[in-house]
């Protein structure tokens, strides 16, 4: 009675009740001493609970655990069912409308107009185990099945009937199961299985699991029991790091339990050359597997071959850092080793935080870092001591055995500073080492951080040199103006294209005088850029673009000296190597100063904008587009102009090359 008088005083002192129910929020109304806030919660309640407007949590009724519940209940009994399913000579009685709803095979099977289609009719299922089908049978009619109490062999061929009748959410959640409780005694059984019925997830979470326990694996029962096919896959991968020695005699009880005939296919997959002369003579060769011919083939490979080019085999962990104290990396040579493992790239200066060597001309001196165990990486990052604006030169050298080096990264030519993320193909190695050539402030160098891995995303090299897809002309790739004018440091590689005015936003230069100059962390190689010219009135811009690795050598990569161009001008050229980047304005039709928003190298495609003069006429500018409309601050007046800031007044910076 007291929230109806309530709701009848506010209805009767004027509140609008109904513009509540339309708008779905309650009036608000002000009453001396604060009633209406006070009533304001009460009225929000009963709007919402109007008999023809329910709260959203009761207008919808679920009872679905109700309907799973009760059609359960008619799984272990013959009341109503038309069905008998024969398993293991044990009876099924089931419903075929409901197997029907639920599963497309059952449909074909029992309303196709076989004989399975007739009443009362009894079906025999071949090769399937009566508990395996009683699980299916609960999962069809309920939607559930408890895994973790059920056994492995029948887990597997639950899993299997989940494939053979088509049920793909079933098999799903059967194999992210069946990837959380593998081991040394079941991991080959359930890979078997994987590989049978090609589960392409299941199968790489087990070759995963079988990479890191290769050992363990090689000596379990498990291992005798896979099939031709699936043991071939395993000890066929680079990434299956086991001792060959161990591999050859594990091969060999393979054979011999599963009476093999062409025991020749599956001792092809041992790396003979890979074994010593010792092994090969006292465990090969009295094995009788292979042929003389064979043993002597490996000897004259591992005597006549450079080390690095044998098929070694490595452990694969994706996209983790395996240069860390967990998985038993240590620093073993370079001065300072302590600091270049230890995880923190913030906390460095001039005094600690790297590692260094001294750069000679022989380069004798290096860093070198010792794995815990030989790996697959085709990705390393290093971090170069960056607190002040120098750069380094270096190469980075991989190896087995600390005598046979092979380079896969080369900088030796170029100036690089601070993150460097580098790439090239995937190489199985035990140790690696930079080496510093150069360092343009002194005789040393610095390494703050090492960092490598096998990353499994895609990348593209030329010459060595990384492709990029991204723009890496941003702080967050480490790139900075070093040459140019503006109030705001690297306001030119911050991506905004929006925040710009006759004061702010902007990198400049005196024409005639200097340029706009960018490093990038690393050399790229580049084909394209994207600049957006100061446009907040009709001026246009003249201007050309060089491109160096070390700002003694340019190269011309456009030349727009001769064209009127204003805007967003996206440039494309041959490809070049690039660490650095210089932007010479020629002219400017309102005063003697270039003025640059924004750079991005390579240009981003992906993102429209609204391509300024010359457009498509000119030969480096690629396909025009458009861009959301932007607001511009509003047109001087003519005695207005956009002038060069002083490096002497407030806010603002220069910076020559270093």
């Amino acid at each position: 009675m007291a929230v109806t008088r309530s709701c009848q005083k506010r209805h009767s002192s004027g509140c609008d009740t109904a513009a509540t129910h339309r708008s779905g929020t309650p009036a608000e109304t002000t009453t001396p001493g604060g009633a209406g806030c006070a009533e304001r919660p009460l009225a929000v309640a009963m709007s919402n609970s109007h008999p023809l407007r329910p709260l959203a949590s009761v207008s919808e009724i679920d009872h679905v655990h109700l309907l799973s519940e009760q059609l359960g209940a008619l799984v272990p009994g013959e009341e109503y069912s038309d069905v008998t399913f024969i398993v293991e000579e044990k009876k099924f009685p089931a419903h075929r409308v409901i197997l029907a709803a639920r599963c497309h095979y059952f449909r074909a099977l029992l309303y196709g107009g076989m004989k399975e289609s007739q009443p009362q009719a009894e079906v025999c299922l071949e090769e399937t185990r009566a508990e395996s089908f009683s699980m299916l049978l609960q999962y069809l009619y309920t939607g559930r099945a408890s895994l973790s109490s059920a056994r492995e062999e029948v887990l597997l061929d639950f899993l299997g009937l989940a494939h053979r009748y088509g049920l793909q959410p079933l098999e799903d959640s059967t194999s992210e199961f069946l990837r959380t409780v593998l081991s040394t005694h079941n991991v080959c059984l359930v890979f078997d299985v994987a590989n049978l019925y090609c589960l392409q997830a299941l199968s790489a979470a087990c070759c995963s699991y079988i990479d890191r326990h290769a050992p363990e694996v090689l000596a379990s029962d498990g291992f005798l029991s896979l099939s031709k096919s699936a043991l071939l896959t395993v000890v066929r991968r680079d990434s299956f790091a086991a001792p060959e020695r161990e591999i050859f005699q594990a091969l060999c009880r393979w054979c011999q339990q599963n009476r093999e005939e062409n025991a020749a296919e599956v001792m092809g997959a041992v790396r003979l050359p890979l074994m010593s002369l010792t092994e090969l003579l006292n465990v090969v060769r009295p094995s009788g597997l292979l042929s003389p011919d064979a043993l002597l083939d490996a000897i004259k490979t591992r005597s006549e071959s450079r080390d690095m080019d044998l098929s070694y085999r490595g452990m694969l962990i994706p996209e983790e850092n395996i240069a860390t104290m967990k998985h038993g990396a240590q620093v073993v040579k370079g001065e300072m080793k302590s600091a270049l493992l230890d995880g923190d790239t913030q906390n460095y200066d001039l005094d600690h935080g790297f590692s260094r060597h001294p750069i000679e001309d022989d380069c004798r001196s290096d860093i070198e870092v010792k794995l815990g165990q030989p790996s697959i990486i085709n990705h390393i990052r290093i971090l170069l001591w960056d607190r002040d604006s120098r750069s380094y030169s270096y190469y980075i050298e991989v190896s087995m055995d600390e005598l046979d080096w092979v380079r896969v990264v080369d900088h030796s030519k170029y100036l690089c500073r601070s993150w460097q993320s580098l790439y090239f193909p995937a190489r199985v190695c035990r140790y690696v080492r930079i080496v510093g050539t150069h360092n343009t402030v002194n005789k040393v160098f610095h390494l703050v951080a090492f960092e490598c891995m096998f990353t499994q995303q895609s990348f593209t090299l030329d010459q060595g040199l990384l492709v990029p897809s991204e723009n890496v002309a941003t702080i967050a790739a480490c790139a900075s103006v070093i040459e140019g004018v503006s109030r705001s440091r690297n306001a030119l590689l911050n991506g905004d294209t929006r925040n710009y005015d006759w004061d702010s936003g902007y990198t400049c230069h005196q024409l005639g005088s200097g340029a706009i100059v960018i490093q990038l962390a690393q050399p790229y190689m580049i084909s394209s850029m994207r600049l957006l010219l100061w446009d907040c009135d009709d001026r246009s811009y003249s201007y050309y673009i060089e491109v160096s690795t070390n700002q003694q050598l340019w190269t011309k990569v456009v030349d727009r000296t001769k064209v009127a161009c204003r805007s967003w001008q996206t440039l494309t050229f041959d490809k070049h190597p690039a660490s650095f980047v210089r932007i010479v304005g020629t002219h400017n039709t309102a005063n003697e100063v270039f003025h640059c928003v924004h750079f991005e190298c390579p240009a981003q495609l992906d993102v429209e904008v609204k391509e300024g003069s010359p457009g498509q006429s000119s030969p480096e500018s690629g396909s025009s587009s458009q861009e959301p409309q932007q607001s511009r601050p509003p047109r001087p007046s003519r005695a207005q102009n956009l002038l060069l800031a002083p490096p002497s007044s407030p806010g603002s910076w220069t910076q020559s090359q270093h």
